[in-house]
């Protein structure tokens, strides 16, 4: 395998533009520019929903990053964010036919942040926030889907629980666990914060949910709770409505809790195999990386019966790769003004019914990223549900949905596939 920095020399990046109309001779210029695309103009002028059709905006997704929380690395700046912003950019087009453009920005204000994403509005379909530290990502995604009439995605939050949520449906059917499972949830950063939301949307009771943080057991007696309400409302919300069993230390939280979702720190032994011994038959999601809190077969031998990590080298990698581009497709396709935690759902249980169909086990929860067929079904389901909320411009089945899904992507893969065969 190459090194990745010689890669990125060889190629000057990951991206690049290139049109979709023929130039096959001087004169369509003309019909390309000016003075025939002035018709196309004055036609947007009388109908601003016509720049949908008229233009390339109905497949485009800004990813915004102001660079404060970059994978594990912390915050490297706008600049040096942009080259993780490219390769979010090729996955979105490989694997949902979606053309993102990576957009760092040199804004550290939030308000700042919101007023310029703002007024890209016009030039996109949809806006995926990516790599803003927290609690900051939460204001910003949360005024930013209250102000424009596009969807707007924190990947870092929604992707990656809904990622958990579509493997958690799997896991929970093999070992028969259930809504009224006792869940520890390890880490109290955007993921996870944003997973305890969506698992309480799924049905899950919060009151059996024990979130941990660096300080240890989320409760309502903490003595950082009254700076919490202030400093990061969202936590406060989740220590206040977690927790209903009072436990206050990180061994009482894991005694006999049924799952474990761990996104906090890389490992390994951040998990401890004693706290693993003391759960009943668990699964255990250890989704840090590059390396989990607890290696897969440390937390087998201590008892867990399903096991998932962040990584591919592994079993069950739980990933949000397996969610942004389906939704984006989805959301796109039905012309969707906004994508909530039920769009978020729905897209989960379709990737979790795809791998039921071929069969899930204690190593296949989820479908594997290589699995191009699981983001049409993502797709369709997102799409269905953005119909169902009344948010789709465009109103199809969710079968036409799914074939026009499965159109576009294979579409763009045979693109990919045609500019790589001329080297």
């Amino acid at each position: 395998m190459m090194d990745p920095v010689e890669v990125t020399l060889l190629y000057q990046g990951k991206l690049q533009i290139l049109p979709k109309v023929p130039v096959k001779s001087y004169e369509d210029f003309s019909v390309i520019y000016t003075p025939g695309v002035a018709q196309v103009v004055q036609e947007i002028v009388k109908d601003k929903e016509k720049s949908f059709q008229l233009t390339s905006r109905w497949n485009t997704v800004a990813i915004v990053t102001d660079g404060t929380r970059v994978l594990g690395l912390g915050n490297v700046g706008p600049e040096a964010s942009l080259p993780v912003m490219e390769g979010k950019a090729l996955l979105f087009k490989y694997l949902g036919g979606v053309d993102a453009f990576p957009l760092p920005i040199s804004v550290k204000d939030p308000d700042s942040f919101i007023n310029i994403v703002s007024a890209l509005e016009p030039s996109f379909g949809g806006i995926n926030l990516e790599d803003v530290e927290s609690p900051k990502c939460f204001y910003i995604l949360e005024r930013l889907q209250e102000r424009v009439n596009i969807p707007v995605w924190h990947d870092d939050q929604q992707g990656t629980a809904g990622a958990i949520l579509a493997a958690l449906i799997n896991a929970m059917k093999l070992t028969g666990k259930g809504l009224d499972s006792k869940i520890v949830v390890f880490g109290a950063g955007a993921a996870n914060i944003a997973s305890v939301r969506l698992l309480r949307s799924y049905g899950f009771d919060p009151k059996r949910m024990i979130v941990i943080d660096r300080e240890g057991v989320l409760h309502a007696e903490r003595r950082d709770l009254d700076s919490m309400m202030f400093n990061n409302r969202w936590k406060y919300e989740v220590a206040v409505t977690t927790n209903g069993l009072n436990v206050t230390t990180v061994d009482d939280a894991f005694k006999d809790a049924d799952i474990l979702i761990a996104a906090s720190m890389p490992g390994p032994n951040v998990i401890q195999k004693r706290w693993i011994r003391s759960m009943k038959e668990p699964v255990v999601f250890a989704l840090a990386n590059p390396i989990p809190e607890i290696y897969p077969q440390d937390a087998i031998d201590a008892g867990a019966k399903v096991v998932a990590t962040g990584r591919s080298d592994f079993p069950n990698q739980v990933n949000n790769s397996l969610i942004f581009p389906g939704v984006f497709r989805g959301v796109l396709d039905s012309r969707s003004t906004k994508v909530d935690d039920e769009m978020v759902i729905a897209g989960a249980e379709a990737l979790a019914e795809f791998a039921r169909r071929k069969g899930i086990s204690s190593n296949y929860i989820v479908p594997r990223m290589d699995e191009q067929e699981a983001y049409y079904e993502l797709a369709s389901a997102v799409a269905e549900k953005a119909v169902e909320r009344g948010y789709a411009r465009v109103k199809l089945a969710r079968e036409d949905f799914r074939l026009m899904a499965k159109g576009r992507i294979e579409e763009s893969r045979k693109r990919i596939r045609a500019v790589q065969s001329e080297g």
